[in-house]
């Protein structure tokens, strides 16, 4: 095989496997100078790819109407190297979920931590924290 040869196969190569980097959203929607926390109860979780979703019910403060939130988790992956499990919430549950805010103010934002209304931490989303225990 001549150098040009191996040379485009290696660059074809290289460009296959950097792919799925280029189909990730920008997380540039979210405040990640600001973290918002709201408590709730949990209306729905989906454990699913690319992104779980925790959606609660939060009373808004003005009118008391239960309002949905939703808040963008990270993959079913990272979220059991987090410590948490498909069965962590369940809709029902009262829970106090801190998070980076939309910019644009919808409701909603990247899922930081929540917590249960009988103290037991569910789960931390940060890059860096360490799984709910072992801290």
């Amino acid at each position: 095989m001549n150098v040009k040869a191996l040379s485009l196969a290696a660059c074809a190569a290289l460009a296959f496997v950097a792919t799925p980097a280029f189909s990730h959203h920008s997380f540039s929607m979210f405040d990640i100078e600001k973290s918002v926390t709201l408590k709730g109860t949990v209306r729905e979780y989906e454990w699913t790819n690319p992104h779980s979703w925790l959606r609660v019910m939060v009373a808004d403060e003005k009118s008391g109407r239960q309002l949905q939130w939703a808040f963008e988790m990270s993959s079913p992956a990272r979220q059991i190297q987090l410590g948490m499990t498909k069965d962590s919430v369940h809709p029902g549950d009262v829970v106090t979920v801190t998070f980076h805010p939309m910019k644009d103010g919808t409701r909603g934002g990247q899922f930081v931590q929540a917590i249960l209304a009988n103290g037991q931490p569910v789960v931390r989303g940060e890059r860096g924290q360490p799984p709910p225990g072992e801290n």
